[in-house]
């Protein structure tokens, strides 16, 4: 039996270039072992690629 409170669930910050929380949790998702602006690059490096096929 736990001694604490159960943990609250945060929200999501909206992301700086898109202002989504989507975009934000897809980063979030990509991330591996805390290195949050490496998946930044590749996502907004893909949605820049996607972008330019238009």
């Amino acid at each position: 039996m736990a001694r604490r409170r159960r943990a609250e669930k945060r929200e999501v910050e909206p992301d700086s270039r898109y202002g989504s929380k989507l975009v934000t949790l897809l980063v979030n998702f990509t991330m591996r072992q805390g290195k949050k602006s490496v998946a930044e690059k590749i996502i907004y490096g893909a949605f820049d690629k996607l972008a330019a096929e238009k």
